[in-house]
Protein backbone atom coordinates (compact mmCIF):
# COMPACT_ATOMS: atom_id res chain seq x y z
CA UNK A 1 0.00 0.00 0.00
CA UNK A 2 1.98 3.43 -1.08
CA UNK A 3 1.27 6.53 1.34
CA UNK A 4 -0.18 9.44 0.39
CA UNK A 5 1.78 12.80 -0.32
CA UNK A 6 2.21 15.25 1.37
CA UNK A 7 0.20 18.71 -0.16
CA UNK A 8 1.57 20.31 -3.08
CA UNK A 9 2.25 24.35 -3.85
CA UNK A 10 3.40 26.25 -6.67
CA UNK A 11 6.22 29.16 -6.43
CA UNK A 12 6.65 31.77 -9.08
CA UNK A 13 9.96 33.86 -9.59
CA UNK A 14 10.08 37.19 -11.46
CA UNK A 15 13.13 38.29 -11.07
CA UNK A 16 13.42 42.29 -12.08
CA UNK A 17 13.23 44.43 -9.80
CA UNK A 18 14.00 48.29 -10.05
CA UNK A 19 17.40 48.90 -8.34
CA UNK A 20 19.16 45.59 -6.21
CA UNK A 21 18.91 46.70 -2.22
CA UNK A 22 22.17 46.40 -0.66
CA UNK A 23 20.87 43.56 1.97
CA UNK A 24 19.19 41.64 -0.73
CA UNK A 25 20.47 38.12 -1.16
CA UNK A 26 17.57 36.48 -3.76
CA UNK A 27 18.11 35.93 -7.40
CA UNK A 28 16.80 39.68 -8.27
CA UNK A 29 18.40 42.03 -10.89
CA UNK A 30 18.17 45.76 -11.24
CA UNK A 31 16.25 47.57 -14.27
CA UNK A 32 16.00 50.69 -13.61
CA UNK A 33 11.81 52.28 -13.54
CA UNK A 34 11.62 52.89 -17.42
CA UNK A 35 12.46 48.92 -18.26
CA UNK A 36 10.22 47.08 -20.53
CA UNK A 37 9.91 43.89 -18.82
CA UNK A 38 10.05 40.77 -21.73
CA UNK A 39 6.10 39.86 -20.34
CA UNK A 40 5.56 37.80 -23.24
CA UNK A 41 8.67 35.62 -23.91
CA UNK A 42 8.63 35.22 -20.38
CA UNK A 43 4.93 34.40 -19.72
CA UNK A 44 6.10 31.46 -22.36
CA UNK A 45 8.96 30.40 -20.75
CA UNK A 46 7.70 30.33 -17.10
CA UNK A 47 4.23 28.26 -19.12
CA UNK A 48 6.73 25.87 -20.50
CA UNK A 49 8.65 25.24 -17.89
CA UNK A 50 5.48 24.29 -15.44
CA UNK A 51 4.92 21.99 -18.39
CA UNK A 52 7.90 20.28 -18.08
CA UNK A 53 7.52 19.38 -14.59
CA UNK A 54 4.13 18.34 -15.01
CA UNK A 55 4.85 14.74 -14.38
CA UNK A 56 6.25 15.64 -11.19
CA UNK A 57 2.72 16.24 -10.10
CA UNK A 58 0.64 14.01 -12.13
CA UNK A 59 -2.64 13.91 -10.45
CA UNK A 60 -2.11 16.38 -7.18
CA UNK A 61 -3.65 19.17 -6.63
CA UNK A 62 -2.63 23.10 -5.80
CA UNK A 63 -3.13 24.67 -2.59
CA UNK A 64 -1.25 27.77 -3.08
CA UNK A 65 0.40 29.98 -5.49
CA UNK A 66 3.11 32.48 -4.32
CA UNK A 67 4.82 34.76 -7.03
CA UNK A 68 7.56 35.99 -5.44
CA UNK A 69 10.90 38.26 -6.61
CA UNK A 70 12.66 40.27 -7.33
CA UNK A 71 9.30 42.72 -7.45
CA UNK A 72 6.57 41.01 -8.95
CA UNK A 73 4.22 44.15 -9.19
CA UNK A 74 6.71 45.01 -12.22
CA UNK A 75 4.48 42.90 -14.24
CA UNK A 76 1.43 43.86 -15.49
CA UNK A 77 -2.17 42.83 -14.51
CA UNK A 78 -2.87 40.98 -17.90
CA UNK A 79 0.45 39.12 -17.37
CA UNK A 80 -0.90 37.08 -13.99
CA UNK A 81 -4.37 36.88 -15.94
CA UNK A 82 -3.17 34.60 -18.75
CA UNK A 83 0.02 33.26 -16.05
CA UNK A 84 -2.85 31.59 -13.90
CA UNK A 85 -5.53 31.20 -16.67
CA UNK A 86 -2.00 28.72 -17.67
CA UNK A 87 -1.50 27.34 -14.76
CA UNK A 88 -4.87 26.86 -14.32
CA UNK A 89 -5.18 25.06 -17.48
CA UNK A 90 -2.35 22.29 -17.02
CA UNK A 91 -3.02 21.88 -13.15
CA UNK A 92 -6.30 21.29 -10.48
CA UNK A 93 -6.89 24.00 -8.20
CA UNK A 94 -8.05 24.33 -4.61
CA UNK A 95 -11.65 25.26 -4.55
CA UNK A 96 -9.66 27.76 -1.89
CA UNK A 97 -6.44 28.20 -3.28
CA UNK A 98 -4.29 31.05 -1.90
CA UNK A 99 -2.82 33.33 -4.15
CA UNK A 100 -0.07 35.80 -3.34
CA UNK A 101 1.90 38.16 -4.78
CA UNK A 102 4.49 40.41 -3.40
CA UNK A 103 4.55 44.18 -4.48
CA UNK A 104 6.88 46.91 -3.73
CA UNK A 105 4.69 50.33 -2.81
CA UNK A 106 7.51 52.08 -5.18
CA UNK A 107 6.15 50.61 -7.73
CA UNK A 108 2.07 50.20 -8.29
CA UNK A 109 0.84 52.90 -11.11
CA UNK A 110 -2.80 53.62 -9.81
CA UNK A 111 -5.47 51.47 -10.67
CA UNK A 112 -3.12 47.99 -11.09
CA UNK A 113 -4.20 46.44 -7.50
CA UNK A 114 -8.24 45.91 -9.39
CA UNK A 115 -6.51 44.23 -12.33
CA UNK A 116 -4.06 42.09 -9.87
CA UNK A 117 -7.82 41.01 -8.18
CA UNK A 118 -9.75 40.50 -11.40
CA UNK A 119 -6.60 38.35 -12.52
CA UNK A 120 -7.35 35.66 -9.73
CA UNK A 121 -4.75 37.02 -6.92
CA UNK A 122 -6.62 37.38 -3.60
CA UNK A 123 -3.35 37.68 -1.22
CA UNK A 124 -0.94 40.40 -1.52
CA UNK A 125 2.64 40.74 0.46
CA UNK A 126 3.41 44.38 0.37
CA UNK A 127 7.08 44.74 0.89
CA UNK A 128 7.18 47.81 3.42
CA UNK A 129 10.39 47.22 5.73
CA UNK A 130 9.85 50.56 7.07
CA UNK A 131 8.13 53.89 7.33
CA UNK A 132 10.52 56.39 8.06
CA UNK A 133 12.75 57.70 4.91
CA UNK A 134 15.80 58.06 6.75
CA UNK A 135 15.92 54.15 7.04
CA UNK A 136 14.04 53.37 3.77
CA UNK A 137 16.96 55.42 2.06
CA UNK A 138 19.68 53.60 4.18
CA UNK A 139 18.20 50.08 2.67
CA UNK A 140 17.96 51.30 -0.68
CA UNK A 141 14.13 51.24 -0.73
CA UNK A 142 12.44 53.41 -3.34
CA UNK A 143 9.66 54.10 -1.73
CA UNK A 144 8.57 56.21 0.84
CA UNK A 145 6.07 56.01 3.97
CA UNK A 146 3.18 57.67 2.35
CA UNK A 147 3.60 55.51 -0.87
CA UNK A 148 2.82 52.61 1.42
CA UNK A 149 0.25 53.85 3.17
CA UNK A 150 -1.37 55.01 -0.33
CA UNK A 151 -0.91 51.02 -1.73
CA UNK A 152 -2.65 49.62 1.27
CA UNK A 153 -5.40 51.96 1.01
CA UNK A 154 -5.79 51.26 -2.51
CA UNK A 155 -5.60 47.45 -2.01
CA UNK A 156 -8.60 47.36 0.56
CA UNK A 157 -9.93 49.55 -2.80
CA UNK A 158 -9.92 47.04 -4.98
CA UNK A 159 -10.94 44.24 -2.78
CA UNK A 160 -8.00 42.42 -0.71
CA UNK A 161 -9.42 41.77 2.57
CA UNK A 162 -5.91 38.88 3.25
CA UNK A 163 -2.99 42.03 3.17
CA UNK A 164 0.39 40.69 4.69
CA UNK A 165 3.14 44.01 5.09
CA UNK A 166 6.82 42.94 5.68
CA UNK A 167 8.34 44.93 8.00
CA UNK A 168 12.21 44.91 9.53
CA UNK A 169 13.62 46.07 12.58
CA UNK A 170 17.35 45.70 13.99
CA UNK A 171 17.98 48.25 11.32
CA UNK A 172 21.01 50.86 10.86
CA UNK A 173 20.68 53.29 14.17
CA UNK A 174 17.73 51.77 15.36
CA UNK A 175 16.21 52.30 18.59
CA UNK A 176 13.68 50.53 20.39
CA UNK A 177 11.26 53.53 20.45
CA UNK A 178 11.53 53.65 16.58
CA UNK A 179 11.44 49.81 15.94
CA UNK A 180 8.12 50.26 17.63
CA UNK A 181 7.11 53.21 15.84
CA UNK A 182 7.36 51.37 12.58
CA UNK A 183 5.08 49.03 14.31
CA UNK A 184 2.43 51.04 15.26
CA UNK A 185 2.13 52.47 11.68
CA UNK A 186 1.96 49.32 10.43
CA UNK A 187 -0.67 48.32 12.80
CA UNK A 188 -2.93 51.40 11.65
CA UNK A 189 -2.88 49.71 8.53
CA UNK A 190 -4.77 46.62 10.44
CA UNK A 191 -3.01 44.14 8.36
CA UNK A 192 -4.12 40.54 8.49
CA UNK A 193 -0.38 39.32 8.49
CA UNK A 194 3.01 41.25 9.30
CA UNK A 195 6.00 39.50 8.76
CA UNK A 196 8.59 41.15 11.09
CA UNK A 197 12.04 39.90 10.83
CA UNK A 198 15.36 41.23 11.58
CA UNK A 199 18.23 42.57 8.95
CA UNK A 200 21.07 40.08 8.57
CA UNK A 201 23.75 40.73 6.67
CA UNK A 202 24.19 37.50 3.75
CA UNK A 203 26.96 37.00 2.38
CA UNK A 204 27.05 38.61 -1.72
CA UNK A 205 25.22 41.52 -0.58
CA UNK A 206 26.47 45.28 -0.63
CA UNK A 207 26.12 45.33 2.75
CA UNK A 208 27.93 42.39 3.90
CA UNK A 209 30.98 44.06 2.08
CA UNK A 210 30.58 47.53 3.30
CA UNK A 211 28.00 46.74 6.80
CA UNK A 212 26.07 49.95 7.97
CA UNK A 213 26.31 50.52 11.51
CA UNK A 214 23.91 48.20 13.35
CA UNK A 215 22.32 48.45 16.73
CA UNK A 216 24.34 46.41 19.79
CA UNK A 217 23.09 42.99 20.84
CA UNK A 218 21.34 43.88 23.90
CA UNK A 219 19.08 46.52 21.93
CA UNK A 220 18.54 44.12 19.45
CA UNK A 221 17.05 42.08 22.06
CA UNK A 222 14.90 44.73 23.89
CA UNK A 223 13.47 45.40 20.07
CA UNK A 224 12.39 42.06 19.56
CA UNK A 225 10.75 41.55 23.24
CA UNK A 226 8.50 44.97 23.10
CA UNK A 227 7.80 43.96 19.47
CA UNK A 228 6.26 40.87 20.96
CA UNK A 229 4.38 41.88 23.22
CA UNK A 230 3.28 45.13 21.27
CA UNK A 231 1.91 42.35 18.41
CA UNK A 232 0.67 40.17 20.49
CA UNK A 233 -1.75 42.55 22.23
CA UNK A 234 -2.97 44.09 19.17
CA UNK A 235 -4.08 40.63 18.48
CA UNK A 236 -1.48 39.11 15.94
CA UNK A 237 -0.80 35.69 17.14
CA UNK A 238 2.81 34.55 16.62
CA UNK A 239 2.61 31.17 14.71
CA UNK A 240 6.49 31.20 12.98
CA UNK A 241 10.32 32.84 13.99
CA UNK A 242 8.85 35.99 12.12
CA UNK A 243 5.29 35.85 10.99
CA UNK A 244 2.01 37.16 12.93
CA UNK A 245 -1.42 36.59 11.90
CA UNK A 246 -4.76 37.67 12.84
CA UNK A 247 -7.13 33.61 13.48
CA UNK A 248 -7.71 32.31 10.12
CA UNK A 249 -4.77 34.60 8.28
CA UNK A 250 -1.53 32.39 7.94
CA UNK A 251 0.11 32.45 5.34
CA UNK A 252 -0.98 28.68 3.82
CA UNK A 253 2.04 28.85 1.41
CA UNK A 254 4.36 29.25 3.82
CA UNK A 255 2.89 26.60 6.12
CA UNK A 256 3.36 24.28 3.48
CA UNK A 257 6.93 24.93 3.46
CA UNK A 258 7.69 24.43 7.22
CA UNK A 259 5.83 21.46 7.41
CA UNK A 260 7.67 19.79 4.66
CA UNK A 261 5.07 19.66 2.28
CA UNK A 262 5.93 19.90 -1.76
CA UNK A 263 6.46 22.55 -4.04
CA UNK A 264 6.92 23.43 -7.56
CA UNK A 265 9.23 26.31 -8.41
CA UNK A 266 9.35 27.92 -12.30
CA UNK A 267 11.17 31.42 -13.41
CA UNK A 268 14.73 32.07 -13.12
CA UNK A 269 16.66 30.74 -10.26
CA UNK A 270 13.49 28.71 -8.57
CA UNK A 271 13.73 25.69 -6.64
CA UNK A 272 11.39 23.36 -6.10
CA UNK A 273 10.77 20.16 -3.29
CA UNK A 274 8.88 16.99 -4.74
CA UNK A 275 8.14 13.67 -2.85
CA UNK A 276 7.73 10.50 -4.85
CA UNK A 277 5.18 7.41 -3.18
CA UNK A 278 6.61 4.91 -1.43
CA UNK A 279 6.03 2.14 0.71
CA UNK A 280 5.12 2.65 4.41
CA UNK A 281 8.26 2.57 6.64
CA UNK A 282 10.53 2.82 3.86
CA UNK A 283 11.71 6.95 3.32
CA UNK A 284 9.86 8.61 0.69
CA UNK A 285 12.31 9.25 -2.40
CA UNK A 286 12.56 13.74 -2.09
CA UNK A 287 14.33 15.36 -4.98
CA UNK A 288 15.21 18.87 -4.71
CA UNK A 289 15.70 20.90 -8.31
CA UNK A 290 16.48 24.46 -8.88
CA UNK A 291 16.21 26.34 -12.51
CA UNK A 292 18.62 28.51 -14.31
CA UNK A 293 19.11 31.63 -12.37
CA UNK A 294 20.31 34.03 -14.76
CA UNK A 295 16.90 35.69 -16.53
CA UNK A 296 18.42 35.65 -20.25
CA UNK A 297 19.79 32.50 -19.97
CA UNK A 298 16.34 31.01 -18.73
CA UNK A 299 14.61 32.43 -21.90
CA UNK A 300 16.95 31.07 -24.02
CA UNK A 301 16.19 27.74 -22.14
CA UNK A 302 12.79 27.36 -23.60
CA UNK A 303 14.39 26.59 -27.00
CA UNK A 304 16.93 24.47 -25.50
CA UNK A 305 16.85 20.82 -25.41
CA UNK A 306 18.12 20.93 -22.10
CA UNK A 307 15.08 22.52 -20.63
CA UNK A 308 14.87 25.00 -17.34
CA UNK A 309 16.89 22.71 -14.78
CA UNK A 310 19.98 23.97 -13.68
CA UNK A 311 20.51 21.10 -10.98
CA UNK A 312 19.08 18.40 -8.95
CA UNK A 313 19.85 16.27 -6.09
CA UNK A 314 18.18 13.80 -3.90
CA UNK A 315 17.12 14.15 -0.08
CA UNK A 316 19.25 11.18 1.43
CA UNK A 317 17.35 9.65 4.53
CA UNK A 318 19.95 10.28 6.71
CA UNK A 319 19.47 13.78 6.09
CA UNK A 320 15.54 13.87 6.72
CA UNK A 321 15.92 14.47 10.41
CA UNK A 322 17.86 17.81 10.19
CA UNK A 323 15.78 18.95 6.59
CA UNK A 324 12.63 18.23 7.96
CA UNK A 325 13.36 19.84 11.63
CA UNK A 326 14.87 23.16 9.77
CA UNK A 327 11.33 23.85 8.88
CA UNK A 328 8.81 22.64 11.17
CA UNK A 329 10.73 23.88 14.30
CA UNK A 330 10.46 27.75 13.22
CA UNK A 331 6.73 27.28 13.69
CA UNK A 332 6.00 28.35 17.17
CA UNK A 333 3.37 25.41 17.64
CA UNK A 334 5.61 23.15 15.98
CA UNK A 335 4.09 19.63 14.32
CA UNK A 336 2.52 16.55 14.77
CA UNK A 337 4.87 13.47 15.02
CA UNK A 338 2.13 12.47 11.99
CA UNK A 339 3.37 15.56 10.07
CA UNK A 340 6.74 13.86 10.11
CA UNK A 341 4.94 10.41 9.09
CA UNK A 342 3.34 11.94 5.90
CA UNK A 343 6.39 14.14 4.86
CA UNK A 344 9.32 11.46 4.83
CA UNK A 345 7.65 8.20 5.02
CA UNK A 346 9.08 7.07 8.00
CA UNK A 347 7.99 6.09 11.30
CA UNK A 348 7.91 8.43 14.27
CA UNK A 349 10.62 5.94 16.33
CA UNK A 350 12.77 7.16 13.55
CA UNK A 351 13.32 10.63 14.93
CA UNK A 352 12.21 10.17 18.28
CA UNK A 353 15.93 8.94 19.33
CA UNK A 354 17.72 12.23 18.06
CA UNK A 355 15.23 14.03 20.25
CA UNK A 356 15.94 12.29 23.89
CA UNK A 357 18.50 14.59 24.31
CA UNK A 358 17.20 17.78 22.91
CA UNK A 359 14.38 17.21 25.72
CA UNK A 360 16.85 16.61 28.47
CA UNK A 361 17.55 20.30 28.02
CA UNK A 362 14.87 21.72 27.80
CA UNK A 363 14.73 22.47 24.12
CA UNK A 364 12.08 20.74 23.11
CA UNK A 365 8.61 20.30 24.60
CA UNK A 366 7.79 17.58 26.82
CA UNK A 367 5.35 15.61 24.09
CA UNK A 368 6.41 12.94 22.32
CA UNK A 369 3.39 13.33 20.07
CA UNK A 370 4.34 16.44 18.78
CA UNK A 371 8.03 17.81 17.48
CA UNK A 372 7.81 21.47 19.13
CA UNK A 373 10.50 24.01 20.59
CA UNK A 374 10.32 25.11 23.84
CA UNK A 375 10.57 29.12 23.95
CA UNK A 376 14.44 27.93 25.42
CA UNK A 377 14.45 26.26 22.07
CA UNK A 378 13.24 28.80 20.24
CA UNK A 379 16.00 31.12 20.90
CA UNK A 380 18.25 28.52 20.71
CA UNK A 381 17.43 27.06 17.42
CA UNK A 382 20.25 26.61 15.64
CA UNK A 383 22.04 24.56 18.79
CA UNK A 384 18.44 22.41 18.85
CA UNK A 385 19.20 21.85 15.39
CA UNK A 386 22.49 20.63 15.38
CA UNK A 387 21.15 18.00 17.87
CA UNK A 388 18.73 16.75 16.17
CA UNK A 389 21.51 16.53 12.88
CA UNK A 390 23.88 14.37 14.65
CA UNK A 391 24.14 10.74 13.62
Amino acid sequence: MMIALPPLSLYVHVPWCVRKCPYCDFNSHGVGRDAELPEVDYLAALLADLEADLPLAAGRTLGSIFIGGGTPSLMSAAFYRDLLAGIAARLPMARDIEITLEANPGTLERGRFHGYREAGINRLSLGVQSFRGAQLQALGRIHSGDDAITAVAEARDAGFDNLNLDLMHGLPDQTPALALEDLERALELAPEHLSWYQLTLEPNTEFHSRPPRLPEEEVLWDIQDLGHERLEAAGLRRYEISAYASPERRSRHNLNYWRFGDYLGIGAGAHGKLSAAGEPGRALAIERRWKVRQPNSYLRRRHDPRGFVAGHSRVEESELPLEFAMNALRLVDGVSMATWEGGTGLPASRLEARLREARNKGLLVEDVDRLQASPQGLLFLNELLALIGME
